[in-house]
């Protein structure tokens, strides 16, 4: 069929056209027989367990073969269609493929993480990661809140210093613009759209009939629903992920060994970067084979992490009582008069200070544990969690003494204020007949606006960590590094393998700070807008500053670990911040009523009064009803009752799945050790039977050979050549003739798939054998 195919196609018709057309059905049939296989070959060629050389040799054969015959299977213009079809298929294919590396290409930061992986391994990879997602989640919240809340009060609101709530007061107008004043929020900063007490509390605004505080509140809940259901959902999938991969346990070092390299690696770059991976997949995977094989003192190993847990609770116990001491002096400087920078951010700087300089106070600590370094992380992680929670709450708890404080006296300046309106416009001494012009609002007696104040805070709190931060990279890390590194030549020891040498990553600490951190803009979005898009450049610009520290100052972990099978820790760690953010944010709301003069819910006795206001004016009677039916205390608290009996009987059922699969997991593993025993047992079966019949074939053999030298003329008896000699010459020799005993045949062994014929004769092993396994003499010589 090749050769006629051939021959058919080096041939030319009369008409000039090409033989093709003279092909018969059936060639035709085996031509897109053999191009549907050579296609299949080529896509799973990857799969096939040859040598590379083999693979690109069949590889080339098939391509060759699908370019030359594919355009067989048509018939004149029918021809032509399937040619482009084919040629249109194969560049769908190549944009299919171009698509997906420009997918890749198009993700953020993806190569940076790819070649810290590669030399940090996994776990600090994962860091980053979380980084590049948290980023992602701020990115929607602040386009949710410029989009629905900043720009339409910019356009449609009431312009800068046509209210008081929008204008600096007289007494500051003279400083508004300092550098210090405007470096603590104050001044045109505190009155622009960044912070609650900027907008209006009109019900409408613009020529949109656009309903604003409506839409503030709702987006105030919206973040928090947005940011619930996204950290849900990512923990889903990572649980997913993790469930589907399974334990690959069996031969983890086989496999990393001869399945760990890829060979469509072209460049030279990325073939180190795979090389350095591979290194760390290694350490990471012989430091988890030690600590599940290490033996320890249970006795001293018990004592030694209750005294870790002992230091570690009272080092939190002391930075609690510090941060509220701090907050209630913070208190006592707010009233007096010309204080000096420290003493204006003195709870800043201490909160920064303590989130530095407690982690690695941990870290120290915690190495009395002697815990395997994915555990101890866990650990790490969960104590600077607890420092953190409860600065934050510490911080919280004080400032909700002040808000309560300028709450009390919220009435008084309410009054002051009403006073100096009705006395501007009732004072005698002016000319009845021209009307008296407004108050400027830079002139109108101004309330606390607590919740201002509150975004104030939260915002020099993330100012003041980012600065932090950074100073901490470039005095910790860059500096040490560069002092290692130049000093390290001059020095009187090794500075790069004793101390100070280069700085490890903390993962424990940048993870928990970046948490915490998104706690603060969580809380802190409702009072101050503008917060969520400084903490977006915060992101922005510590992905760049830390991937380059990273690179060029730390070293890898001395202990490489691999991270967790699903991130579902940090998760876990990011859910429960985002539930204890919402708690102050949800009793503000709910409890305390809102400033008198500045804010969108200005002059209602609580915020969730503008929910109330919308049904009432905007909506039908009948959905008022329903509204008012839904949120009935009897109808909500069964409904909750009915959620956490849903979610317990969800939890049984993932549960026992769970259980269910690991059980599975064990019978399949159970019938691969059966079935590996089997295979042994009839290996060993069948070498036995092979060395028996190796045996008995040695014996054949050596029963044959002795057969062999008595019939030999030269392995005659002395006594039997007397008898011949006695005999006589006349004497036949058949009459001397000794007959030997008969021996067994020797099996003749047969090539597989040759059948012997019972009419032909066996073939004879020896010249002088018969076929019927007697043994004869050598005719005489002549």
């Amino acid at each position: 069929m090749w050769k006629r195919l051939e021959k058919h196609r080096s041939s030319k018709s009369p008409s000039g056209m090409s033989s093709r057309e003279y092909l018969s059905e059936e060639e035709l049939a085996w031509i897109q027989e053999q191009v549907e296989e050579k296609k299949k070959l080529i896509t799973t060629m990857r799969n096939k367990p040859w040598p590379m050389a083999k693979k690109l040799t069949e590889l080339r054969e098939a391509q060759a073969f699908v370019e030359k015959y594919e355009g067989a299977l048509g018939k004149g213009k029918g021809q032509q269609l399937y040619a482009y079809r084919m040629l249109m298929a194969k560049k769908w294919v190549k944009f299919k493929r171009d698509f997906d590396n420009f997918k890749t290409q198009c993700i953020p930061w993806e190569m940076k993480i790819k070649d810290i992986e590669s030399h940090f391994g996994s776990s600090v990879a994962s860091y980053f990661i979380f980084l590049r997602w948290m980023y992602g989640v701020n990115l929607v919240l602040f386009g949710l809140i410029f989009g629905l809340v900043i720009i339409p009060e910019v356009l449609m609101g009431m312009p800068y210093g046509s209210i008081p709530r929008k204008t600096v007061p007289r007494a500051e107008e003279e400083k508004a613009m300092d550098f210090s004043v405007l470096w603590d929020f104050e001044g045109y900063i505190k009155y622009s759209a960044l912070f609650y007490g900027y907008y209006n509390d009109q019900r409408t605004i613009g020529w949109l009939r656009y309903r604003l505080p409506m839409a503030y509140f709702m987006v105030g809940v919206s973040v928090f629903g947005y940011s619930l259901m996204i950290v849900i959902r990512s923990m889903a999938s990572n649980t997913q992920g993790s469930t589907s991969d399974g334990e690959n346990d069996n031969f983890t070092f086989s496999f990393k060994m001869f399945t760990s390299w890829d060979y469509l690696i072209g460049n030279s770059e990325t073939a180190d970067n795979k090389y350095a991976s591979i290194t760390t997949s290694f350490k990471e995977s012989i430091v988890d084979e030690q600590e599940s094989n290490k033996e320890e003192n249970i006795h001293l190993t018990r004592f030694l992490r209750v005294l870790a847990n002992f230091l570690i609770i009272c080092c939190l116990c002391g930075s609690g009582y510090l941060i509220y001491f701090v907050v209630k002096r913070s208190q006592e400087f707010s009233k007096m008069q010309n204080i000096s920078w420290y003493e204006r951010n003195e709870v800043e700087i201490v909160m920064s200070l303590l989130g530095m300089f407690c982690p690695p106070l941990f870290e120290t600590i915690a190495a009395l544990e002697n815990y395997h370094p994915r555990i101890g992380l866990k650990w790490q992680l969960g104590r600077i969690f607890a420092l953190f929670l409860g600065n934050l709450y510490t911080f919280l708890l004080a400032l909700m003494d002040e808000v309560h404080h300028k709450l009390s006296n919220e009435d008084t300046i309410k009054n002051i204020t009403h006073w100096t309106l009705f006395n501007y416009y009732n004072s005698s001494g002016w000319n009845d007949s021209v009307p008296r012009p407004p108050l400027h609002p830079a002139d109108v007696p101004r309330g606390s606006c607590w919740e201002t104040a509150v975004g104030i805070e939260f915002m020099r709190l993330t100012v003041s960590d980012m600065l932090v931060s950074y100073i901490t990279i470039l005095l910790g890390d860059f500096l040490r590094a560069c002092f290692v590194r130049f000093m390290n030549y001059c020095w009187c020891w090794d500075l790069e393998a004793g101390f100070p040498s280069y700085a490890e990553f903390d993962i424990s600490g940048n993870v928990l700070g970046l948490i915490f951190n998104q706690g603060m803009i969580w809380m802190g979005s409702f009072y101050a807008p503008g917060l969520v898009g400084i903490n977006v450049l915060r992101l922005l610009t510590s992905m760049y500053f830390q991937c380059w520290a990273v690179m060029s100052s730390n070293v890898p972990h001395a202990r490489v670990f691999k991270a967790s099978r699903s991130n579902n820790f940090y998760m876990g760690l990011l859910l429960l911040v985002l539930f204890l953010s919402l708690l102050p944010v949800a009793y503000t709301i709910m409890s305390l009523p809102p400033s008198f003069d500045c804010g969108p819910f200005s002059g209602k006795n609580r915020m969730y009064d503008v929910i109330q206001e919308t049904v009432e004016n905007d909506f039908p009677n009948f959905l008022g009803k329903i509204f008012a039916f839904l949120a009935n205390p009897g109808l909500i608290i069964p409904a909750i009752l009915l959620m956490f009996l849903a979610i317990y009987y969800l939890n049984s059922v993932s549960k026992s799945l769970a259980r269910a699969n690991a059980q599975l997991r064990k019978k399949i593993q159970a019938l691969r050790d059966v079935e590996k025993f089997h295979k042994s047992v009839k290996g060993r079966a069948i070498v036995k039977d092979s060395g028996d019949t190796l045996k008995g074939s040695s014996k054949n053999a050596t029963q044959l050979q002795l057969t062999e030298e008595g019939t030999t003329p030269h392995s005659t008896s002395p006594s039997q050549t007397l008898e011949k000699k006695a005999q006589g010459p006349g004497t036949s020799s058949s009459a001397g003739r000794t007959v030997l005993p008969t021996t067994r045949n020797v099996p003749v062994s047969q090539p597989p798939g040759v059948r012997l014929n019972s009419s032909q004769p066996l073939p004879q092993t020896h010249p002088w054998r018969s076929t019927s396994g007697k043994s004869t003499r050598r005719p005489p010589p002549h």
